[in-house]
């Protein structure tokens, strides 16, 4: 049955002007596959999620396996083995401080539930605090806590009234342009005199500071340093207050590591993950926390409960895929450990062309600017015609604004990765 183009209300689109999309009717490793028999190379990883490519066997096995076993059931009042699994697999590679595993269903809602713990926290122990500290270009989400997170992104201005107020740092990102490290740390001073600023100045106001850790994701993948972020940790505690790390998109080895915490070895109060979870299969997110949050909540008095849930919160067959996904990822850490020194073997070949800037790469994420006589933009128009020119050439890539990245799944071959750089090559110098 043939739909009109207007039933079915795409995320992201202005429908008034939104062609019909293409069709997608297999995955299969780096590879969709269109109904016409096209094959497209995806290098997003499907919105970041797909880690290790499409389809793979043995998280489908799991699933299909769970399923003959439990599809669902409620977790406020029962538990079963795929949740307690996830939540072991879970602890043996985060931080040893985050012990207590809140299960949710998407990465806003991880967010919006770290935001609720925190904000809580502080009405347990019957010192309210109203406001957060995130930053500037943050992008957390589209629930009204994480779009007040990233109300500075641009994204969600019809939504301003509905929006508590936050302060907002300077985001000290670095890029790969020959800058020097003094003009580095000088960002990084400056936006942590700016946090202990507002911190000694209104020291009972603040529930958070919240962070997506080395790489903004939405906001254009902008970098910054583990330093940065040490600093971050120990003004922190210098004040006391708890500090959040998104990483629904650099969780799961996207930055190189396990975590974008284990790379900068920094540990936060309270972690939110989501994406590459379930490898892409299932909705699925957590948010962890340690002693001092979860401590604050065990009570006589029922008004200290953290009253949230789901209906698909831990749902069996997503743990069962996110155990699976996990277990992958055990056995082939190298996998994501070694692709930074892989962009940059292939990487090496932009360096000549006069259109692009500030390319840039933290573990699996490349990205760079392209030059177009405007600000670094989401709504830069070139955004747009450089998707249809990478499709035509059989690669998803789906620029943010100006901003080109690729966040491939981590089995890519050599011949495709490079085969992306070459596509951003020839179309970037075709459209100069």
């Amino acid at each position: 049955m043939i739909q009109s183009p207007h039933t079915i209300w795409r995320p992201f689109t202005q429908m008034s002007s939104a062609e019909p999309p293409p069709r997608v009717v297999r995955g299969e490793g780096v590879y969709f596959y269109l109904e016409d028999g096209t094959r497209i190379a995806d290098m997003i990883s499907s919105w970041w999620t797909n880690i290790h490519g499409h389809s793979h066997p043995a998280i489908a096995r799991a699933i299909y396996e769970q399923a003959c076993a439990l599809d669902h059931t409620i977790f406020a009042e029962f538990s079963h083995p795929p949740a307690e699994r996830l939540s072991q697999l879970l602890l043996q590679v985060l931080p040893p401080s985050l012990r207590h595993v809140f299960f949710s269903d998407n990465g806003s809602t991880a967010v919006e539930v770290a935001l609720k713990m925190a904000f809580q926290y502080w009405w347990n122990l019957g010192k309210p605090r109203r406001s957060f500290i995130a930053f500037d270009g943050a992008y957390h989400g589209d629930t009204t806590g994480a779009m007040s997170l990233g109300s500075t992104s641009g994204f969600f201005m019809p939504f301003e009234e509905l929006m508590f107020s936050i302060t907002a740092a300077p985001f000290p990102e670095i890029h790969e342009s020959g800058e020097s490290s003094e003009d580095i740390e000088r960002r990084e001073a400056d936006s942590i005199s700016f946090i202990g600023e507002a911190l000694a100045g209104n020291p009972e106001s603040f529930a958070a500071i919240v962070v997506e850790p080395l790489v903004q994701g939405a906001g254009g993948m902008r970098i910054c340093r583990p330093e940065f972020l040490l600093k971050l940790s120990e003004l922190a505690r210098r004040f006391d207050i708890p500090l959040i790390y998104d990483e629904v998109m650099t969780g799961f080895g996207r930055t190189g590591d396990w975590f974008a915490c284990s790379k900068s070895r920094t540990t936060p109060d309270i972690i939110c993950l989501s994406k590459g979870i379930t490898g892409g299969f299932l909705p699925l997110s957590v948010t962890v926390c340690n002693d001092k949050i979860y401590d604050a909540f065990l009570s006589t008095d029922k008004r200290r409960t953290f009253y949230h849930g789901h209906s698909y919160t831990a749902n069996p067959l997503a743990c069962a895929a996110a155990v699976a996904s996990t277990e992958l990822l055990m056995k082939s850490e190298a996998s994501f450990m070694t692709m930074e020194a892989r962009h940059w073997r292939h990487a090496a070949r932009l360096r000549k062309n006069q259109s692009i800037a500030n390319l840039r790469v933290c573990g699996t994420i490349a990205a760079m600017e392209i030059k177009t006589g405007t600000d670094n933009s989401y709504f830069n128009e070139i955004g747009g015609r450089l998707k249809k020119e990478f499709l035509k050439r059989g690669f998803l890539i789906r620029p943010l604004g100006n901003t080109v990245y690729l966040m491939p799944p981590y089995c890519i071959d050599e011949d495709t990765l490079e085969g992306a750089y070459a596509c951003i090559d020839e179309v970037v110098a075709a459209l100069s």
